[in-house]
């Protein structure tokens, strides 16, 4: 079963990362080039521990969709998401955000099982491992590019709280 590791440094406060990386506007937005689109579940916002979310998109020039459900989830500093139903056996996908200096180190952790058995290896050696390195990079450098730039849509609410009790 393949595991990959990913980490990010972001210039953003852990909320800020958090809520990006859980907002499905954002996910449509940072997974723009595989055409995604939810046509089920949460169709929007901030996903929540037992949210179930289904993602349409084209990778390898086909269609196809995956629905995924957030299993657990630690505020801010970590949610995990599972497959419930698409094109791998399982996966699991743990989103952790460790505050540092001057920002947030975001680590995405991937493990997944391919279906079809010895091809499915195969063709994770020959291709899907690198495809998902890649689309997982991708994204990541897209959510660093967002909070960087402050284009999120919402203000996470730890910080509204902080402010609401630094000006008062």
């Amino acid at each position: 079963m393949p595991t990959i590791k990913h980490k990010q440094f972001i210039k953003a406060p852990v909320e800020v990362c958090f809520d990006l990386a859980r907002n499905v506007d954002i996910h449509l937005e940072t997974t723009a080039k595989t055409n995604e689109k939810v046509v089920d579940g949460v169709t929007g916002g901030l996903l929540e521990e037992s949210d179930t979310v289904t993602w349409e998109a084209t990778h390898f020039g086909i269609k196809q969709r995956l629905t995924a459900k957030v299993t657990d989830m630690k505020k801010p500093n970590e949610f995990v998401d599972i497959i419930l139903k698409g094109a791998f056996s399982s996966f699991t996908h743990t989103h952790q955000f460790v505050k540092e200096t001057g920002g947030t180190l975001m680590i995405d952790t991937f493990e997944y099982k391919s279906p079809f058995g010895i091809l499915g290896v195969v063709a994770d050696k020959l291709f899907l491992e690198k495809y998902m390195k890649r689309f997982i990079d991708t994204r990541a450098k897209k959510l660093k590019r967002i909070a960087k730039n402050n284009e999120w849509p919402i203000q996470p609410l730890g910080l509204v709280l902080e402010e609401l009790t630094q000006n008062n």
